[in-house]
């Protein structure tokens, strides 16, 4: 299908993206995957190359665009190299808009050179054990005490959580004002009393590292603060629809490459003396997902032109959300089942694809939370 929204700037880019992933990530995978996390040499590779620092200002070591289009092409490679053990995309569409447009001018010199080269690798902690979409249920706090807070609490599923070297805490400062009482701390590495649990082990992403985190009276100096006091909250809602979009451009690309793949092996593997693509039912699914992805991706490249206008509204992001990220395991499903035995082998794609993509209903929001977001716009 035709993409309208990109331009030759963008092509050359993603051929440079699609190059890096060949020769610096690919190769290394499956390694990764064992290991359950990805070399930092990794980052700072794809810092020298210009894939991290997406809409940094080139003062601080950034590209200096800001255009969206860039970070869909590097999430779009990305899920076509398979590379899923890859952060860059926490760190270009949740992180950025953090460090960038929070931040002081203090802050940026401080943090923004080293996001860009990948020398400085982010995260954002807003899950614990008993809160997760509800982010007015955190119970994580920091109370001020002089010039710093002293912060306590816990955080799960937190990705880049064993690399990071900054964290973005959200944490309870008034515990009396409901989500006016949140606000955002940026923790560093090596500061005492903050410590890295385990490093999960995932269903799927298995090179990704995602982790426990505990902050036990940690003392954050108050010139760490992102954002305002008692903001946090807010600052939070103004930037959940650049990142639950990116979810849907990782899960309409995600879909888009492995349907190009079943289709493939469809035309190659024989049942009953010819090809499997000769059969109807075979057909049947295949043009039922083709035409749905289609309309994934149109919906997706529109919400792409909206957000690089500034008009990408918080239903609009949950509708491209819940839709891509369902249509994405409804599609890594039916391809496994059209391989038949041979997709529940690790060995072919279709069965990592398959693994990676079901948690794409869940992080970010889950499709529930997504569908009561929409409904409430509908006035109900």
């Amino acid at each position: 299908m035709q993409r309208e929204i990109f331009e030759e700037e963008h092509d050359l880019f993603r051929e440079s993206v699609a190059a890096f992933l060949a020769r610096e990530v690919v190769p290394h995978h499956g390694q990764w995957e064992r290991d359950g996390i990805v070399p930092r040499e990794v980052w700072t590779a794809a810092g020298k190359v210009g894939l991290l620092g997406l809409g940094v200002p080139e003062e601080y070591g950034g590209s200096g665009v800001k255009d969206y289009r860039f970070n869909a092409v590097v999430s779009e490679e990305i899920c076509r190299a398979h590379a899923s053990g890859l952060g860059f995309t926490l760190q270009n569409d949740v992180m950025a808009p953090y460090l960038v447009e929070l931040t002081t001018e203090e802050q940026k010199r401080r943090w923004l050179p080293g996001f860009s080269s990948g020398e400085l690798i982010t995260a954002i902690a807003m899950t614990e054990p008993g809160a997760g979409s509800d982010l007015q249920g955190v119970r994580t706090t920091a109370v001020r005490d002089g010039g710093d807070y002293v912060l306590n609490g816990q955080k799960t599923f937190i990705t880049n959580g064993i690399n990071a070297d900054l964290v973005v805490v959200v944490a309870r400062t008034d515990p009396d004002a409901g989500a006016h009482g949140i606000s955002l701390l940026a923790v560093e590495r090596g500061m005492p009393g903050f410590e890295r649990g385990r490093n999960l082990d995932k269903i799927g992403l298995k090179a990704q590292d995602t982790a426990e985190l505990s902050f036990t009276d940690v003392r954050v100096p108050a010139a760490n603060l992102l954002g305002e006091e008692g903001q946090g909250f807010v600052h939070l809602m103004e930037r959940l629809p650049q990142e639950r979009l990116s979810i849907a451009v990782a899960s309409t690309a995600g879909a888009e490459q492995m349907l190009a793949a079943t289709i493939a092996y469809c035309k190659e593997r024989t049942a009953f003396g010819r090809p499997i693509s000769r059969f109807q039912n075979t057909r049947f699914v295949l043009a039922e997902l083709a035409t749905e992805v289609d309309l994934a991706r149109t919906y997706v490249d529109r919400a792409i032109t909206l957000l690089n206008r500034g008009e990408l509204t918080v239903e609009d992001a949950a509708k491209a959300k819940w839709w891509c990220s369902e249509l994405a395991n409804k599609v890594m499903d039916r391809c496994l089942q059209l391989h038949g035995g041979y997709g529940y082998m690790m060995e072919y794609p279709v069965a990592k694809a398959w693994q990676d993509a079901r948690i794409q209903s869940i992080f970010g929001g889950t499709t529930e939370i997504m569908k009561e977001i929409v409904g409430r716009s509908l006035g109900l």
